[in-house]
């Protein structure tokens, strides 16, 4: 709204600033912060009341984990919530990008609402069945990815090579959607501690404001050798949101958690960076700056395929954070260790912009 009006007045005096996305990414993030910060309180305690019990605890989880009964979840809402409104009001309305990146957030949390609405109110962690869950997330993954392709080509541009791509034609549409769906499913199953999943989103989407205000800008992608997509730099305003929103949530959610985000949260912020990765024609880039969801995934498919096959399990409890907690390390020692991990994997995402 605010870029559309200060358009609209000609960009005068301090209106210039709206002009430049790097004003309009900090603009946004602090916007997102302070609605946030003050929305919180209530919104949990409308959570807490409507949902008594909280999130279903798992029995054979760590026993450290029984005291968090009652917490409630779905506070992904309060992060929609902020990082929409401010969105809103400082993105450039005429951008494709931020608005097929805004769908699928608002739909993959939507997916996840319901997974979350089903556990709450049966008392369950079964939720939505699962193939019924990742047809509705490639549906919306699909449909961003055909908004996404029109803008830009279909070729999958790789790393630490300068200008070095592969034409993947017609099945750039599948890739990408695997993309969109893999990044919000990792980023589900790391969001299991308190703080683990919403700091390495903050900091992935820190690492992807700058790749795509970059891309987005011819005369820094040709310096760099990195491919350049017109308009992409508007993407910077949708990661300094999400930065925004977490920084929030992350107020109400430090150790000991007053909320958990839920599937409604992690599912539409994964998938909210998978599409960030497609649009700015970075997704291989995301599968190093957000390394720890990766690891996170393997360790799911790796123990239930292993367990299946031999009856034996690789880990002693998967996803792999609970592994380090069945092998004595407290829950902040997981949490602040796997943080330091997402920080040195966002540097080397960042540096491959110039190691070609």
């Amino acid at each position: 709204m605010f870029y559309w009006l200060a358009e609209l007045l000609g960009f005068e005096g301090i209106l210039n600033l709206v002009r430049y996305q790097t004003f309009r990414a900090g603009a946004t993030l602090i916007t997102a912060l302070a609605i946030g910060l003050v929305i919180g309180p209530q919104f949990i305690n409308l959570l807490r009341v409507r949902q008594g019990k909280g999130q279903p605890i798992r029995e054979d989880g760590p026993q450290s984990h029984l005291a968090k009964r009652g917490t409630p979840t779905m506070g992904g809402l309060m992060i929609l919530v902020s990082l929409t409104i401010s969105l809103l009001l400082w993105m450039n309305w005429s951008s494709p990008f931020v608005w097929a990146c805004l769908a699928v957030t608002i739909g993959f949390g939507l997916i996840g609402f319901l997974d979350d609405y089903d556990k709450v109110s049966k008392n369950s962690h079964a939720g939505v069945p699962g193939r019924v869950r990742l047809l509705a997330e490639f549906a919306v993954a699909g449909v961003a990815s055909w908004l996404i392709v029109s803008q830009i080509n279909t070729n999958l541009y790789v790393p630490f090579f300068s200008e070095f791509s592969i034409p993947l034609g017609p099945f750039y549409y599948v890739f990408a959607a695997f993309v969109i769906v893999g990044a919000g499913n990792a980023v589900n199953l790391t969001d299991g501690l308190d703080g683990l999943a919403i700091m390495p989103v903050i900091i992935a989407a820190g690492t992807f404001a700058i790749i795509a205000y970059l891309v987005g800008r011819a005369d820094f992608s040709a310096y760099l050798g990195i491919p350049h997509v017109v308009g992409a730099g508007e993407l910077a305003i949708f990661c300094g949101a999400i930065m925004g929103a977490g920084l929030a949530f992350l107020w109400f959610n430090a150790p000991p958690a007053a909320v958990f985000m839920g599937d409604t949260g992690s599912l539409a912020l994964g998938g909210a960076l998978g599409v960030i990765a497609v649009a700015s024609h970075h997704e291989v880039v995301l599968a190093i700056v957000g390394g720890l969801f990766v690891l996170e995934a393997v360790s799911v498919i790796v123990q239930v395929f292993w367990f299946k096959r031999t009856g034996k399990r690789v880990f002693r409890m998967a996803p792999i954070h609970h592994h380090f907690e069945q092998l004595g390390w407290s829950e902040s020692k997981v949490v602040i260790r796997f943080w330091i991990i997402s920080i040195v994997l966002a540097l080397i995402g960042l540096a491959t912009l110039k190691l070609r």
